[in-house]
Protein backbone atom coordinates (compact mmCIF):
# COMPACT_ATOMS: atom_id res chain seq x y z
CA UNK A 1 0.00 0.00 0.00
CA UNK A 2 2.28 2.30 0.72
CA UNK A 3 1.57 6.10 0.69
CA UNK A 4 -2.16 4.91 1.09
CA UNK A 5 -1.11 3.42 4.63
CA UNK A 6 0.53 6.95 5.59
CA UNK A 7 -2.82 8.77 4.57
CA UNK A 8 -4.38 5.84 7.18
CA UNK A 9 -2.07 6.82 9.80
CA UNK A 10 -2.59 10.35 8.99
CA UNK A 11 -6.68 10.07 10.05
CA UNK A 12 -7.72 8.81 6.16
CA UNK A 13 -9.35 12.13 6.09
CA UNK A 14 -8.15 14.48 8.91
CA UNK A 15 -8.58 18.15 9.59
CA UNK A 16 -6.12 18.78 7.00
CA UNK A 17 -7.17 16.72 3.98
CA UNK A 18 -10.36 18.19 4.70
CA UNK A 19 -9.10 21.96 4.64
CA UNK A 20 -7.29 21.48 1.34
CA UNK A 21 -9.70 19.72 -0.02
CA UNK A 22 -12.81 21.93 0.61
CA UNK A 23 -10.25 25.27 -0.85
CA UNK A 24 -9.28 22.48 -4.18
CA UNK A 25 -13.44 21.80 -4.57
CA UNK A 26 -14.31 25.13 -4.91
CA UNK A 27 -12.25 25.45 -7.99
CA UNK A 28 -14.71 23.31 -9.85
CA UNK A 29 -17.25 26.30 -9.58
CA UNK A 30 -15.02 28.52 -12.00
CA UNK A 31 -14.45 25.18 -14.82
CA UNK A 32 -18.45 25.35 -13.90
CA UNK A 33 -18.84 29.10 -15.36
CA UNK A 34 -17.19 28.37 -17.46
CA UNK A 35 -18.59 25.68 -19.51
CA UNK A 36 -21.79 26.35 -19.54
CA UNK A 37 -21.54 30.11 -19.91
CA UNK A 38 -22.14 29.28 -23.28
CA UNK A 39 -25.95 29.27 -22.63
CA UNK A 40 -26.19 33.26 -22.23
CA UNK A 41 -23.15 34.23 -24.07
CA UNK A 42 -24.29 32.70 -27.02
CA UNK A 43 -28.10 33.09 -26.16
CA UNK A 44 -30.18 33.34 -29.42
CA UNK A 45 -33.33 35.74 -28.31
CA UNK A 46 -35.98 35.61 -30.78
CA UNK A 47 -35.37 38.12 -33.77
CA UNK A 48 -36.86 38.96 -37.10
CA UNK A 49 -36.07 40.85 -40.35
CA UNK A 50 -35.69 44.34 -40.01
CA UNK A 51 -38.28 45.52 -42.88
CA UNK A 52 -37.47 48.61 -45.32
CA UNK A 53 -39.33 51.55 -43.68
CA UNK A 54 -37.41 50.78 -40.17
CA UNK A 55 -34.03 52.85 -39.19
CA UNK A 56 -31.48 50.15 -39.04
CA UNK A 57 -29.38 52.38 -36.81
CA UNK A 58 -31.82 53.24 -34.17
CA UNK A 59 -31.96 51.10 -31.08
CA UNK A 60 -35.87 52.25 -30.11
CA UNK A 61 -36.94 49.96 -33.16
CA UNK A 62 -39.39 47.58 -31.24
CA UNK A 63 -39.16 43.87 -31.93
CA UNK A 64 -43.11 43.24 -31.76
CA UNK A 65 -45.09 44.23 -34.79
CA UNK A 66 -49.08 44.78 -35.66
CA UNK A 67 -50.65 41.14 -36.65
CA UNK A 68 -51.89 43.24 -39.74
CA UNK A 69 -47.99 44.15 -40.05
CA UNK A 70 -46.49 40.81 -39.92
CA UNK A 71 -49.28 39.06 -42.34
CA UNK A 72 -47.88 41.79 -44.85
CA UNK A 73 -44.50 41.42 -44.48
CA UNK A 74 -43.19 37.99 -43.84
CA UNK A 75 -44.27 34.44 -44.99
CA UNK A 76 -45.54 31.72 -43.35
CA UNK A 77 -43.84 28.16 -42.38
CA UNK A 78 -46.21 25.90 -44.12
CA UNK A 79 -45.10 23.22 -41.17
CA UNK A 80 -45.26 25.40 -38.07
CA UNK A 81 -47.42 27.85 -39.24
CA UNK A 82 -45.51 30.83 -37.67
CA UNK A 83 -43.61 33.58 -39.35
CA UNK A 84 -40.38 32.95 -40.70
CA UNK A 85 -37.80 34.96 -39.15
CA UNK A 86 -34.90 35.06 -42.03
CA UNK A 87 -37.13 36.18 -44.80
CA UNK A 88 -39.86 38.93 -45.75
CA UNK A 89 -41.22 39.77 -48.91
CA UNK A 90 -40.09 41.78 -51.30
CA UNK A 91 -42.42 44.65 -51.87
CA UNK A 92 -42.93 48.33 -51.34
CA UNK A 93 -43.74 48.95 -48.37
CA UNK A 94 -45.72 52.26 -48.85
CA UNK A 95 -48.44 53.42 -46.94
CA UNK A 96 -50.28 52.06 -49.73
CA UNK A 97 -49.58 48.76 -49.03
CA UNK A 98 -49.37 48.54 -45.31
CA UNK A 99 -52.88 49.74 -44.85
CA UNK A 100 -54.10 46.42 -47.53
CA UNK A 101 -55.58 42.98 -45.99
CA UNK A 102 -53.56 40.66 -48.31
CA UNK A 103 -49.95 40.59 -48.70
CA UNK A 104 -48.78 40.61 -52.46
CA UNK A 105 -46.72 37.52 -53.65
CA UNK A 106 -45.52 38.12 -56.80
CA UNK A 107 -42.44 39.22 -56.21
CA UNK A 108 -41.79 36.57 -53.95
CA UNK A 109 -39.31 36.73 -50.88
CA UNK A 110 -35.62 38.22 -49.88
CA UNK A 111 -33.28 37.32 -47.32
CA UNK A 112 -32.75 39.15 -43.83
CA UNK A 113 -30.32 42.48 -44.27
CA UNK A 114 -30.55 43.53 -40.46
CA UNK A 115 -32.65 42.05 -37.87
CA UNK A 116 -34.22 43.20 -34.61
CA UNK A 117 -34.08 40.95 -31.64
CA UNK A 118 -36.59 40.62 -28.89
CA UNK A 119 -34.64 41.96 -25.39
CA UNK A 120 -37.28 41.19 -23.16
CA UNK A 121 -34.84 37.80 -21.61
CA UNK A 122 -31.69 39.25 -23.03
CA UNK A 123 -30.13 42.63 -23.40
CA UNK A 124 -27.40 40.95 -25.75
CA UNK A 125 -25.30 38.01 -26.59
CA UNK A 126 -22.53 37.16 -29.00
CA UNK A 127 -24.91 35.72 -31.59
CA UNK A 128 -27.36 39.30 -31.49
CA UNK A 129 -23.60 41.30 -31.22
CA UNK A 130 -22.48 39.19 -34.97
CA UNK A 131 -26.00 38.16 -36.47
CA UNK A 132 -25.35 34.59 -35.94
CA UNK A 133 -28.72 33.31 -37.00
CA UNK A 134 -30.04 32.19 -39.87
CA UNK A 135 -27.71 31.54 -42.25
CA UNK A 136 -25.31 31.98 -39.51
CA UNK A 137 -26.74 29.89 -36.85
CA UNK A 138 -24.07 27.53 -37.29
CA UNK A 139 -21.44 30.07 -36.13
CA UNK A 140 -22.96 29.62 -32.35
CA UNK A 141 -23.12 26.18 -32.66
CA UNK A 142 -19.61 26.02 -33.89
CA UNK A 143 -17.94 28.25 -31.30
CA UNK A 144 -19.76 25.49 -28.31
CA UNK A 145 -18.01 22.71 -30.36
CA UNK A 146 -14.66 24.13 -30.44
CA UNK A 147 -15.17 24.94 -26.56
CA UNK A 148 -15.48 21.41 -25.93
CA UNK A 149 -12.33 20.47 -28.51
CA UNK A 150 -10.28 22.68 -26.07
CA UNK A 151 -11.06 20.19 -23.25
CA UNK A 152 -10.30 17.45 -25.16
CA UNK A 153 -7.05 18.94 -25.97
CA UNK A 154 -6.62 20.56 -22.45
CA UNK A 155 -6.90 16.80 -20.67
CA UNK A 156 -4.33 15.23 -23.06
CA UNK A 157 -1.97 18.44 -22.76
CA UNK A 158 -2.14 19.47 -19.16
CA UNK A 159 -2.64 16.11 -17.54
CA UNK A 160 0.57 14.78 -19.33
CA UNK A 161 2.44 17.98 -18.32
CA UNK A 162 1.33 17.80 -14.74
CA UNK A 163 2.55 14.22 -14.00
CA UNK A 164 5.84 15.76 -15.94
CA UNK A 165 6.15 19.01 -13.75
CA UNK A 166 3.83 18.52 -10.88
CA UNK A 167 0.14 19.44 -9.87
CA UNK A 168 0.75 22.22 -8.45
CA UNK A 169 2.44 24.34 -10.95
CA UNK A 170 0.06 23.18 -14.04
CA UNK A 171 -2.19 24.11 -11.51
CA UNK A 172 -1.93 27.55 -11.41
CA UNK A 173 -0.62 27.95 -14.57
CA UNK A 174 -3.76 26.67 -15.97
CA UNK A 175 -5.77 29.59 -13.55
CA UNK A 176 -3.51 32.09 -15.35
CA UNK A 177 -4.21 31.31 -18.73
CA UNK A 178 -7.96 30.60 -18.15
CA UNK A 179 -7.71 33.99 -16.68
CA UNK A 180 -6.11 36.29 -19.43
CA UNK A 181 -8.08 34.27 -22.02
CA UNK A 182 -11.48 34.94 -20.08
CA UNK A 183 -10.86 38.46 -19.99
CA UNK A 184 -10.06 38.31 -23.76
CA UNK A 185 -13.05 37.14 -24.48
CA UNK A 186 -14.96 39.15 -23.02
CA UNK A 187 -13.24 42.04 -24.77
CA UNK A 188 -13.16 40.38 -28.35
CA UNK A 189 -13.90 42.96 -30.90
CA UNK A 190 -14.97 39.87 -33.61
CA UNK A 191 -16.28 35.82 -33.92
CA UNK A 192 -13.01 34.71 -34.65
CA UNK A 193 -10.76 36.08 -31.40
CA UNK A 194 -14.11 35.21 -29.31
CA UNK A 195 -14.09 31.65 -30.63
CA UNK A 196 -10.29 30.69 -30.01
CA UNK A 197 -10.17 32.67 -27.10
CA UNK A 198 -12.83 30.21 -25.73
CA UNK A 199 -11.24 27.37 -27.09
CA UNK A 200 -8.16 28.06 -24.78
CA UNK A 201 -10.26 28.64 -21.75
CA UNK A 202 -11.83 25.32 -22.75
CA UNK A 203 -8.19 23.59 -22.78
CA UNK A 204 -7.57 25.25 -18.99
CA UNK A 205 -10.53 23.61 -17.55
CA UNK A 206 -9.01 20.42 -17.62
CA UNK A 207 -6.08 21.98 -16.50
CA UNK A 208 -7.69 23.67 -13.33
CA UNK A 209 -10.69 21.00 -12.58
CA UNK A 210 -8.75 17.37 -13.73
CA UNK A 211 -5.21 18.73 -12.15
CA UNK A 212 -7.46 19.56 -8.94
CA UNK A 213 -9.55 16.41 -8.92
CA UNK A 214 -6.34 14.46 -8.74
CA UNK A 215 -4.70 16.50 -6.51
CA UNK A 216 -7.72 16.48 -3.81
CA UNK A 217 -8.08 12.32 -4.67
CA UNK A 218 -4.53 11.72 -3.83
CA UNK A 219 -4.77 12.87 -0.33
CA UNK A 220 -7.95 11.31 0.62
CA UNK A 221 -8.08 7.87 2.13
CA UNK A 222 -9.27 4.87 -0.23
CA UNK A 223 -11.90 4.47 1.92
CA UNK A 224 -13.02 8.24 1.55
CA UNK A 225 -12.36 7.65 -2.23
CA UNK A 226 -15.53 7.41 -3.41
CA UNK A 227 -17.39 9.92 -1.55
CA UNK A 228 -14.89 12.78 -2.58
CA UNK A 229 -15.24 12.19 -5.89
CA UNK A 230 -18.75 12.66 -6.16
CA UNK A 231 -18.33 15.56 -3.62
CA UNK A 232 -16.24 17.31 -6.13
CA UNK A 233 -19.16 16.76 -8.87
CA UNK A 234 -21.61 18.46 -6.61
CA UNK A 235 -19.14 21.40 -6.05
CA UNK A 236 -19.15 21.81 -9.89
CA UNK A 237 -23.40 21.17 -10.15
CA UNK A 238 -23.20 24.49 -7.30
CA UNK A 239 -21.11 26.76 -9.88
CA UNK A 240 -23.98 25.73 -12.52
CA UNK A 241 -26.74 26.76 -10.79
CA UNK A 242 -24.61 30.19 -9.50
CA UNK A 243 -23.94 30.92 -13.37
CA UNK A 244 -27.65 31.64 -13.49
CA UNK A 245 -27.27 34.12 -10.64
CA UNK A 246 -24.69 35.88 -12.22
CA UNK A 247 -26.94 36.11 -15.75
CA UNK A 248 -29.70 37.00 -13.37
CA UNK A 249 -27.93 40.20 -12.49
CA UNK A 250 -25.51 41.10 -15.66
CA UNK A 251 -27.22 41.54 -19.09
CA UNK A 252 -24.61 42.76 -21.12
CA UNK A 253 -22.60 39.41 -22.54
CA UNK A 254 -19.19 40.76 -22.34
CA UNK A 255 -19.20 41.53 -18.91
CA UNK A 256 -21.06 38.82 -18.32
CA UNK A 257 -17.95 36.99 -19.52
CA UNK A 258 -15.53 38.98 -17.69
CA UNK A 259 -17.19 38.73 -14.13
CA UNK A 260 -17.29 34.74 -14.64
CA UNK A 261 -13.58 35.19 -15.10
CA UNK A 262 -12.53 37.01 -12.51
CA UNK A 263 -13.43 34.89 -9.40
CA UNK A 264 -9.91 33.10 -10.62
CA UNK A 265 -8.17 35.64 -9.08
CA UNK A 266 -9.04 34.83 -5.37
CA UNK A 267 -7.72 31.15 -6.25
CA UNK A 268 -4.11 32.32 -7.13
CA UNK A 269 -3.71 32.71 -3.13
CA UNK A 270 -3.76 29.24 -2.97
CA UNK A 271 -0.16 28.91 -4.29
CA UNK A 272 0.91 29.66 -0.33
CA UNK A 273 -1.78 27.33 0.89
CA UNK A 274 -1.68 24.16 -1.43
CA UNK A 275 1.04 21.57 -1.21
CA UNK A 276 2.56 19.44 -4.18
CA UNK A 277 1.07 15.92 -4.18
CA UNK A 278 2.91 14.06 -2.13
CA UNK A 279 2.62 10.58 -3.94
CA UNK A 280 3.23 12.72 -7.18
CA UNK A 281 6.77 13.90 -5.41
CA UNK A 282 7.24 9.79 -4.31
CA UNK A 283 6.97 8.84 -7.86
CA UNK A 284 9.18 11.58 -9.07
CA UNK A 285 11.97 10.45 -6.05
CA UNK A 286 11.84 13.36 -4.26
CA UNK A 287 11.05 11.59 -0.72
CA UNK A 288 12.44 14.65 1.22
CA UNK A 289 10.01 16.99 -0.01
CA UNK A 290 7.38 14.17 0.29
CA UNK A 291 7.95 13.53 4.22
CA UNK A 292 7.84 17.22 4.71
CA UNK A 293 4.25 17.43 3.41
CA UNK A 294 3.23 14.28 5.10
CA UNK A 295 4.97 15.74 8.69
CA UNK A 296 3.23 19.12 7.83
CA UNK A 297 -0.28 17.32 7.68
CA UNK A 298 0.72 15.58 10.62
CA UNK A 299 1.10 18.31 13.10
CA UNK A 300 -2.21 20.10 11.64
CA UNK A 301 -4.09 16.61 12.48
CA UNK A 302 -2.59 16.38 15.85
CA UNK A 303 -1.21 13.21 14.78
CA UNK A 304 2.12 11.69 15.86
CA UNK A 305 4.20 9.72 12.77
CA UNK A 306 8.28 9.46 13.20
CA UNK A 307 10.81 9.08 10.49
CA UNK A 308 11.21 5.82 11.09
CA UNK A 309 7.69 4.62 10.74
CA UNK A 310 7.36 6.94 7.70
CA UNK A 311 10.11 5.80 6.32
CA UNK A 312 9.19 1.97 6.52
CA UNK A 313 5.60 2.73 5.05
CA UNK A 314 6.80 4.59 2.46
CA UNK A 315 9.52 1.99 1.39
CA UNK A 316 7.01 -0.75 1.36
CA UNK A 317 5.26 0.63 -1.49
CA UNK A 318 8.30 1.55 -2.91
CA UNK A 319 8.93 -2.37 -2.97
CA UNK A 320 5.80 -2.84 -4.42
CA UNK A 321 6.44 -0.61 -6.86
CA UNK A 322 10.18 -2.26 -7.88
CA UNK A 323 8.77 -5.45 -8.29
CA UNK A 324 5.75 -4.74 -10.71
CA UNK A 325 8.59 -2.73 -13.20
CA UNK A 326 11.16 -5.55 -12.93
CA UNK A 327 8.40 -7.31 -14.00
CA UNK A 328 8.48 -8.83 -18.17
CA UNK A 329 4.83 -7.61 -18.40
CA UNK A 330 5.72 -4.08 -17.51
CA UNK A 331 5.73 -2.46 -21.13
CA UNK A 332 4.42 0.61 -22.02
CA UNK A 333 0.97 0.35 -22.45
CA UNK A 334 -1.36 1.37 -25.09
CA UNK A 335 -5.10 1.33 -26.37
CA UNK A 336 -4.26 -1.07 -28.79
CA UNK A 337 -4.24 -3.16 -26.12
CA UNK A 338 -7.86 -3.02 -25.29
CA UNK A 339 -8.75 -3.77 -29.04
CA UNK A 340 -6.41 -6.39 -29.55
CA UNK A 341 -8.44 -9.42 -27.59
CA UNK A 342 -12.31 -10.42 -28.41
CA UNK A 343 -13.40 -9.84 -25.32
CA UNK A 344 -11.69 -7.14 -24.11
CA UNK A 345 -12.15 -5.13 -27.39
CA UNK A 346 -16.04 -5.93 -27.09
CA UNK A 347 -15.89 -4.91 -23.64
CA UNK A 348 -14.64 -1.65 -24.37
CA UNK A 349 -16.28 -0.48 -27.57
CA UNK A 350 -19.21 -0.50 -25.23
CA UNK A 351 -17.49 1.70 -22.59
CA UNK A 352 -16.57 3.88 -25.34
CA UNK A 353 -20.13 4.48 -26.16
CA UNK A 354 -21.39 4.45 -22.87
CA UNK A 355 -19.09 7.38 -22.43
CA UNK A 356 -20.16 9.43 -26.03
CA UNK A 357 -23.75 8.97 -24.92
CA UNK A 358 -23.15 10.24 -21.51
CA UNK A 359 -20.89 13.33 -21.99
CA UNK A 360 -23.31 14.45 -25.78
CA UNK A 361 -26.56 13.84 -23.54
CA UNK A 362 -25.15 15.92 -20.73
CA UNK A 363 -23.85 18.25 -22.19
CA UNK A 364 -26.76 18.95 -25.14
CA UNK A 365 -29.73 18.84 -22.21
CA UNK A 366 -27.63 21.69 -20.08
CA UNK A 367 -26.97 23.92 -23.42
CA UNK A 368 -30.53 23.07 -24.46
CA UNK A 369 -32.67 25.15 -21.69
CA UNK A 370 -32.53 28.29 -23.42
CA UNK A 371 -34.54 25.89 -26.39
CA UNK A 372 -37.00 24.64 -24.14
CA UNK A 373 -39.28 27.94 -23.66
CA UNK A 374 -40.93 29.32 -20.54
CA UNK A 375 -38.23 31.04 -18.42
CA UNK A 376 -34.93 30.60 -19.03
CA UNK A 377 -33.21 31.24 -15.82
CA UNK A 378 -35.52 28.92 -14.07
CA UNK A 379 -34.57 26.11 -16.47
CA UNK A 380 -31.01 26.20 -16.19
CA UNK A 381 -31.40 26.78 -12.31
CA UNK A 382 -33.44 23.33 -12.54
CA UNK A 383 -31.37 21.64 -14.52
CA UNK A 384 -28.37 22.09 -12.24
CA UNK A 385 -30.28 21.90 -8.68
CA UNK A 386 -31.20 18.16 -10.27
CA UNK A 387 -27.71 16.95 -9.99
CA UNK A 388 -27.53 17.38 -6.01
CA UNK A 389 -30.24 14.57 -5.72
CA UNK A 390 -28.24 12.37 -9.05
CA UNK A 391 -24.88 12.28 -6.97
CA UNK A 392 -27.09 11.88 -3.96
CA UNK A 393 -28.29 9.18 -5.02
CA UNK A 394 -25.44 7.36 -6.08
CA UNK A 395 -23.93 8.08 -2.46
CA UNK A 396 -26.40 5.75 -1.51
CA UNK A 397 -26.68 3.02 -3.71
CA UNK A 398 -23.39 2.73 -5.46
CA UNK A 399 -21.85 0.26 -2.77
CA UNK A 400 -25.26 -1.60 -2.48
CA UNK A 401 -26.92 -2.34 -5.78
CA UNK A 402 -24.02 -2.59 -8.10
CA UNK A 403 -22.06 -0.05 -11.10
CA UNK A 404 -24.17 -2.15 -14.04
CA UNK A 405 -27.85 -1.83 -12.94
CA UNK A 406 -27.10 1.61 -11.92
CA UNK A 407 -25.69 2.68 -15.08
CA UNK A 408 -28.90 0.52 -17.24
CA UNK A 409 -31.46 1.87 -15.15
CA UNK A 410 -30.09 5.23 -15.18
CA UNK A 411 -29.59 5.66 -18.86
CA UNK A 412 -32.76 3.88 -19.46
CA UNK A 413 -34.80 6.18 -17.28
CA UNK A 414 -33.30 9.02 -19.49
CA UNK A 415 -33.96 7.78 -22.66
CA UNK A 416 -37.75 6.72 -21.78
CA UNK A 417 -38.42 10.36 -20.41
CA UNK A 418 -36.59 12.14 -23.08
CA UNK A 419 -37.95 9.69 -26.26
CA UNK A 420 -41.76 10.54 -24.13
CA UNK A 421 -41.54 14.50 -25.23
CA UNK A 422 -42.55 13.39 -28.95
CA UNK A 423 -46.16 12.59 -27.49
CA UNK A 424 -46.25 15.92 -25.66
CA UNK A 425 -48.71 18.48 -27.05
CA UNK A 426 -47.25 21.57 -28.05
CA UNK A 427 -49.71 23.41 -25.54
CA UNK A 428 -48.27 22.01 -23.08
CA UNK A 429 -44.67 22.86 -23.02
CA UNK A 430 -44.09 22.73 -18.72
CA UNK A 431 -44.15 18.82 -19.40
CA UNK A 432 -41.61 18.62 -21.92
CA UNK A 433 -39.59 20.49 -19.28
CA UNK A 434 -40.53 18.09 -16.58
CA UNK A 435 -39.17 15.33 -18.73
CA UNK A 436 -36.61 16.58 -19.98
CA UNK A 437 -35.08 17.45 -16.31
CA UNK A 438 -35.94 13.95 -15.38
CA UNK A 439 -33.60 12.99 -17.95
CA UNK A 440 -31.16 15.53 -16.91
CA UNK A 441 -31.29 13.90 -13.82
CA UNK A 442 -30.71 10.43 -14.80
CA UNK A 443 -28.18 10.87 -17.28
CA UNK A 444 -25.97 12.47 -14.17
CA UNK A 445 -26.14 9.76 -12.25
CA UNK A 446 -25.19 7.76 -15.26
CA UNK A 447 -22.44 10.14 -16.27
CA UNK A 448 -21.01 9.53 -12.44
CA UNK A 449 -21.18 6.25 -12.46
CA UNK A 450 -19.56 5.28 -16.21
CA UNK A 451 -16.12 6.96 -14.50
CA UNK A 452 -15.93 4.40 -11.67
CA UNK A 453 -17.70 1.25 -13.34
CA UNK A 454 -15.07 2.11 -16.00
CA UNK A 455 -11.87 2.10 -14.39
CA UNK A 456 -13.06 -1.18 -12.50
CA UNK A 457 -13.90 -2.77 -16.28
CA UNK A 458 -9.79 -1.83 -17.29
CA UNK A 459 -6.98 -3.84 -16.13
CA UNK A 460 -4.23 -2.34 -14.16
CA UNK A 461 -1.63 -1.99 -16.78
CA UNK A 462 -4.12 -0.25 -19.40
CA UNK A 463 -6.27 0.88 -16.85
CA UNK A 464 -5.31 4.88 -17.50
CA UNK A 465 -4.98 4.28 -20.66
CA UNK A 466 -8.14 3.12 -20.81
CA UNK A 467 -9.44 6.18 -19.01
CA UNK A 468 -7.77 8.77 -21.16
CA UNK A 469 -9.46 7.12 -24.34
CA UNK A 470 -12.74 6.71 -23.11
CA UNK A 471 -12.61 10.53 -21.58
CA UNK A 472 -11.60 11.51 -25.59
CA UNK A 473 -14.57 9.60 -26.69
CA UNK A 474 -16.72 11.90 -24.27
CA UNK A 475 -15.65 14.75 -25.59
CA UNK A 476 -16.92 14.09 -29.03
CA UNK A 477 -20.08 13.92 -27.76
CA UNK A 478 -19.94 17.40 -26.48
CA UNK A 479 -18.54 18.31 -29.76
CA UNK A 480 -21.25 17.26 -31.54
CA UNK A 481 -24.05 18.17 -29.20
CA UNK A 482 -24.52 21.80 -30.21
CA UNK A 483 -25.01 20.66 -33.48
CA UNK A 484 -28.00 18.60 -31.82
CA UNK A 485 -29.41 21.00 -30.02
CA UNK A 486 -29.74 23.47 -33.61
CA UNK A 487 -32.24 20.67 -34.65
CA UNK A 488 -34.52 22.60 -32.02
CA UNK A 489 -35.11 25.08 -34.64
CA UNK A 490 -36.70 22.65 -36.25
CA UNK A 491 -39.32 21.40 -33.52
CA UNK A 492 -38.18 22.04 -30.16
CA UNK A 493 -38.41 17.77 -28.97
CA UNK A 494 -36.41 16.73 -31.75
CA UNK A 495 -32.62 17.29 -29.80
CA UNK A 496 -34.29 15.76 -26.63
CA UNK A 497 -35.56 12.33 -28.79
CA UNK A 498 -32.34 12.19 -30.46
CA UNK A 499 -30.19 12.23 -27.02
CA UNK A 500 -33.32 10.12 -25.47
CA UNK A 501 -32.96 7.36 -28.12
CA UNK A 502 -28.69 6.90 -27.78
CA UNK A 503 -29.73 7.13 -24.06
CA UNK A 504 -32.08 4.03 -24.48
CA UNK A 505 -30.18 2.37 -26.76
CA UNK A 506 -26.52 2.63 -24.24
CA UNK A 507 -28.66 1.71 -21.40
CA UNK A 508 -29.64 -1.96 -23.08
CA UNK A 509 -25.74 -2.44 -24.11
CA UNK A 510 -24.74 -1.95 -20.82
CA UNK A 511 -26.22 -5.39 -20.23
CA UNK A 512 -23.70 -6.60 -22.27
CA UNK A 513 -20.72 -5.55 -19.32
CA UNK A 514 -19.98 -7.73 -16.45
CA UNK A 515 -20.80 -6.33 -13.11
CA UNK A 516 -17.40 -4.78 -10.96
CA UNK A 517 -19.40 -4.48 -7.81
CA UNK A 518 -17.28 -6.92 -5.00
CA UNK A 519 -15.13 -8.11 -7.69
CA UNK A 520 -11.12 -8.47 -7.07
CA UNK A 521 -9.29 -5.67 -9.08
CA UNK A 522 -8.54 -7.16 -12.49
CA UNK A 523 -4.46 -6.67 -12.78
CA UNK A 524 -3.53 -8.01 -16.03
CA UNK A 525 -4.48 -8.35 -20.05
CA UNK A 526 -5.37 -11.50 -19.35
CA UNK A 527 -7.53 -11.11 -16.74
CA UNK A 528 -9.60 -8.35 -18.43
CA UNK A 529 -9.79 -10.65 -20.92
CA UNK A 530 -11.20 -13.80 -18.62
CA UNK A 531 -13.25 -11.04 -17.17
CA UNK A 532 -17.44 -11.84 -18.32
CA UNK A 533 -17.00 -14.79 -20.23
CA UNK A 534 -16.93 -18.24 -20.02
CA UNK A 535 -13.06 -19.53 -20.10
CA UNK A 536 -11.98 -21.55 -22.68
CA UNK A 537 -9.40 -23.95 -23.05
CA UNK A 538 -6.43 -23.52 -25.44
CA UNK A 539 -7.07 -19.49 -25.52
CA UNK A 540 -3.89 -17.85 -26.78
CA UNK A 541 -3.07 -14.23 -25.66
CA UNK A 542 0.01 -12.43 -24.84
CA UNK A 543 3.33 -14.01 -27.15
CA UNK A 544 1.56 -17.37 -27.59
CA UNK A 545 1.27 -17.75 -23.83
CA UNK A 546 -1.54 -20.27 -22.62
CA UNK A 547 -4.84 -18.01 -20.98
CA UNK A 548 -5.60 -21.08 -18.29
CA UNK A 549 -9.15 -21.38 -17.20
CA UNK A 550 -9.92 -19.37 -13.74
CA UNK A 551 -13.30 -21.28 -13.53
CA UNK A 552 -14.72 -18.58 -10.86
CA UNK A 553 -10.90 -18.14 -9.45
CA UNK A 554 -11.22 -14.21 -9.32
CA UNK A 555 -14.68 -14.86 -7.50
CA UNK A 556 -13.59 -16.53 -4.63
CA UNK A 557 -10.30 -14.39 -4.04
CA UNK A 558 -10.29 -11.06 -1.80
CA UNK A 559 -9.34 -8.39 -3.46
CA UNK A 560 -6.34 -8.24 -5.34
CA UNK A 561 -5.59 -11.70 -3.83
CA UNK A 562 -5.20 -12.97 -7.77
CA UNK A 563 -2.21 -10.89 -8.40
CA UNK A 564 -0.43 -11.68 -5.54
CA UNK A 565 -0.64 -15.21 -5.48
CA UNK A 566 0.12 -14.93 -8.92
CA UNK A 567 3.51 -12.99 -8.28
CA UNK A 568 4.33 -15.20 -5.47
CA UNK A 569 4.02 -18.01 -7.29
CA UNK A 570 6.28 -17.21 -9.85
CA UNK A 571 8.64 -15.27 -8.70
CA UNK A 572 6.84 -11.78 -10.75
CA UNK A 573 6.17 -13.45 -13.53
CA UNK A 574 2.40 -12.91 -14.78
CA UNK A 575 0.51 -16.64 -14.34
CA UNK A 576 -2.43 -15.56 -16.47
Amino acid sequence: MGYDDVLIRLGDFGKYQKIIYFLICLTSIICAFHKLAGVFLLAKPDYRCLLPFEDPNSNATEYELKENIKHLAYPKDTLSDKYVSCRYYNVDYSEEYLNQSEPFLGNGSRPCEHYVYDKSKYLNSAVTEWNMVCGRSFMAAASDALFMSGVLVGSIVFGQLSDKYGRKPIFFTSLVIQMTFGILAGIAPEYFTYTASRFVVGATTSGVFLVAYVIAMEMVGPKKRLYAGIFVMMFFSFGYMLTAAFAYFVHDWRWLQISLTLPSLFFMSYYWIIPESARWLLSKNRREDAMANIKKAARFNNMEISDEVLNQLLDEGTEVKENKDESPSANQPSVFDLLRYPNLRRKTLLIFFDWFVNSGTYYGLSWNTSKLGSNVLLNFVISGAVEIPAYTFLLLTLNRWGRRTILCGCMLTAGVALLLTILVPKDMNWLIIALAMIGKLSITASYGTVYIFSAEQFPTVVRNVGLGASSMVARIGGILAPFFNMLADIWVPLPLIIFGAMAFVGGLLSLLLPETHNRPTLETIADGEQFGKTPRANEYLENGRELKSIDNYHETQPLNAAAKNAHENSNGQEKY
